[in-house]
C-alpha cells in the first residue's frame, strides 16, 4: 500500500511504482503517455489529472472518481473490466474506448465524449448527464435503463442496441432516428 496523497507530481517523469493504490486521492498529477499495468487501483479519486495517452493494460479500477481531467484517447478496454466502477465529471474522454467492456451504472458528467467506442459495452444503468456524445459509436451495446436524457448530439440506433427501457428527452428523438434520415423540427 502506498501513500494517499498525490499533488502535483508528474509520473511522465517519475513513473507511478508498482503496487496496490486504494483510498488515495490524486490532485493536478501529469500520467500522459505514462503506463499503468502493474498498479491496482481501489477507491481512488483524480482531480485535474493529465492522462492524455497513458496506457491502462490490465489495471484494474474499482470505486474510481475522475474530475476535471483528461483521459482523450484512453482504451479502457484494455483495463482490467472485471468489476470496473468509474465515473467522470467534467472531463474529457474524446476518442477513448470503452470496446466490450461492462461498466454497469457508472456516471458520466458535463463530460465530452467526441468519437468514443462504446462498441459492445454493457452500459446497463449508465448515468449521460450533460454529456456530448458526438460521433460516439454505439452498436450492439447494452443501454437497458441508461439515462440519455440531458445528454446530446448522440446518434444511437435502436436496431443495433438494446435500448430497452432506456431514458431518453423528447429533444432527443433525433439521435435515435438519424438512420432515417428524416428532417425533424
Amino acid at each position: 500500500m502506498h501513500e494517499n496523497y498525490f499533488e502535483k507530481i508528474d509520473f511522465s517523469k517519475t513513473p507511478l511504482t508498482a503496487g496496490e493504490y486504494e483510498n488515495c486521492t490524486f490532485v493536478d498529477c501529469d500520467f500522459s503517455k505514462t503506463d499503468l499495468s502493474a498498479k491496482t487501483i481501489y477507491e481512488c479519486e483524480f482531480k485535474g489529472c493529465n492522462f492524455n495517452g497513458a496506457k491502462l493494460p490490465r489495471t484494474p479500477l474499482r470505486d474510481i472518481q475522475f474530475k476535471n481531467c483528461n483521459l482523450t484517447g484512453l482504451r479502457f478496454a484494455n483495463a482490467s473490466g472485471f468489476l470496473m466502477s468509474v465515473s467522470f465529471d467534467n472531463c474529457v474522454l474524446n476518442r477513448s474506448s470503452f470496446f466490450k467492456l461492462k461498466v454497469r451504472d457508472s456516471e458520466f458528467r458535463n463530460s465530452s465524449l467526441h468519437e468514443v467506442d462504446f462498441t459492445e459495452t454493457d452500459l446497463h444503468s449508465v448515468l449521460f448527464d450533460n454529456c456530448d456524445l458526438s460521433r460516439a459509436v454505439f452498436e450492439n451495446a447494452i443501454l437497458e435503463k441508461a439515462d440519455f436524457r440531458t445528454a446530446y448530439n448522440y446518434a444511437i440506433d435502436p436496431a443495433l442496441n438494446r435500448v430497452k427501457k432506456a431514458k431518453f428527452a423528447v429533444n432527443g428523438l433525433a439521435g435515435l432516428l438519424h438512420r432515417y434520415d428524416l428532417d425533424i423540427e
